[in-house]
């Protein structure tokens, strides 16, 4: 299974936090290296080292994860799209929500 969309999103997390790599090491105890590696994809990080990482950057695991978890997928994007209008005004929301509407009528696996 491949892992490195895991550390890219720490980096975008990380990055959109104004975060330093050292800042995040230090918070958690780690060495800057290791960040980078984890980032880059060439390590995994222990189960403790992903909570404290996803503390720090305040976001839940399935923001970190949405890339590698397979079951119920459509959630963990589900949050990450509600992440996103959320960042939206409400007319702009409201738009989206109208073109959505709009395609869930005109889907054809949708029954009337």
């Amino acid at each position: 299974m491949n892992f490195s969309s895991v550390g890219k999103h720490i980096r975008k997390y990380r990055t959109l936090r104004k975060l330093r790599q050292e800042e995040l090491a230090e918070k958690i105890g780690v060495s800057v290296n290791y960040i980078g590696q984890i980032e880059r994809g060439e390590k995994t990080p222990a189960f403790d080292t992903f909570i404290s990482i996803a503390n720090v950057l305040n976001v839940s695991s399935d923001m970190l994860l949405c890339d590698v978890i397979t079951a119920k997928s459509y959630e963990v994007k589900d949050s990450l799209l509600h992440e996103k209008l959320c960042k939206l005004s409400d007319k702009d929301r409201a738009r989206i929500y109208d073109v959505i509407d709009t395609l869930i009528k005109h889907s054809v696996q949708v029954k009337p």
